[in-house]
């Protein structure tokens, strides 16, 4: 389960999609970025392997609560 998400626009013209994200994930901090097109990139490490898929499903559905709605 992500813990502690959080993001914040790319840009200051907020109109411009791009979001920086940071979150816990197994009590690990990662930091990311959510492209407009749903493309997520992690910076400084991503999760393992066989966690990724359900990591970024996780974050598509925060993004769409917090973001989208």
């Amino acid at each position: 389960m992500i813990q502690h998400f959080s993001f914040k626009p790319l840009y200051e013209n907020t109109q411009l999609p791009g979001w920086a994200l940071s979150f816990f994930y197994k009590q690990k901090r990662y930091e990311a970025e959510y492209k407009k097109d749903g493309g997520i990139k992690f910076i400084g490490g991503a999760p393992a392997s066989e966690d990724i898929a359900n990591v970024e499903k996780m974050i598509h559905e925060l993004m769409l609560f917090h973001v989208y709605e």
